[in-house]
């Protein structure tokens, strides 16, 4: 059992709290129960498994499953873990992964683009809601915060295993090679004087939300076939970004099921 916080992987696995460390060893880490189970379910490899005993009595399949899929497994003081954790109270058990190189992804249907997201739990809530809505992927510019970015990972809840992700330093040329493939692109302005449920969602579509105060460049502003707005009341400033993407996501998941709903109805 590893009980000092000196010992080289401790501190290495502890370094990875930032994001230049992450950057530099090429890996992130996977904290909590749920989070490991869902890695597990996603068959996602493992480089370091740490467990505290209390917690490997509690979950003897996770763990064995976990340890099956690791390259190295490590019994830990609770004081240990929680050193290498980045929450308060971790549950007993942190992986670490190798960080994902995806450079591209296939959009058919449903997409969503984010241009520079800076709030990693607006980004993970994004994440959990385009893989809960149906979306074929997400792209996600390169100035964003990080894909990995621990609690990116935590408000996926789980889903950050399930969504495909890309991120590009060219958003520009991936809206162009959507509109290539038939999508439209429906991008989120406040200043626009179409609502977001006048759109036709039924087809191929792209949509575009951009910073949490900026909003989206005027660039990729002017790559739309449509800009919708999501009117609010007088005095109330623009929603945040992560309402804003699940409301357009649901009301393409509305429109899709009313129309599969009535070719039914007439077949």
């Amino acid at each position: 059992m590893l009980t000092s916080l000196q010992n080289p992987l401790i501190k290495q696995l502890r370094k990875l709290h930032r994001a230049k460390e992450r950057r530099e060893q090429q890996l992130f880490l996977i904290e909590g129960t749920h989070l490991v189970e869902e890695a597990c379910l996603a068959q996602v490899p493992f480089v370091t498994v740490c467990y505290t005993e209390g917690w490997q009595s509690q979950h003897p399949d996770l763990w064995q499953r976990a340890c099956e899929n690791t390259q190295r497994s490590l019994l830990v003081t609770p004081e240990v873990l929680k050193a290498i954790a980045t929450t308060v109270e971790p549950d007993g058990i942190v992986a670490t992964v190798e960080r994902l190189h995806t450079d591209s992804i296939h959009l058919t249907q449903l997409g969503l683009m984010l241009q520079t997201i800076q709030d990693p739990g607006n980004l993970g809530t994004m994440i959990r809601t385009a893989a809960a809505a149906g979306a074929d992927g997400l792209w996600l510019s390169e100035d964003s915060v990080d894909l990995d970015h621990p609690k990116v990972l935590r408000s996926s809840a789980g889903q950050w295993f399930c969504l495909p992700m890309a991120v590009s330093g060219d958003l520009r040329a991936e809206i162009l090679n959507c509109k290539t493939a038939g999508m439209q692109i429906v991008a989120t302005v406040p200043t626009a004087t179409q609502t977001y449920w006048e759109v036709d969602f039924c087809q191929p579509s792209l949509i575009l939300l951009g910073n949490e105060g900026a909003g989206l460049s005027e660039d990729l502003m002017a790559l739309a076939d449509c800009q919708v707005t999501i009117p609010v009341d007088p005095g109330v400033e623009s929603l945040n970004v992560a309402i804003a993407a699940a409301l357009m996501l649901y009301e393409a998941k509305r429109q899709r099921a009313f129309k599969a709903q009535q070719i039914e109805l007439k077949s």
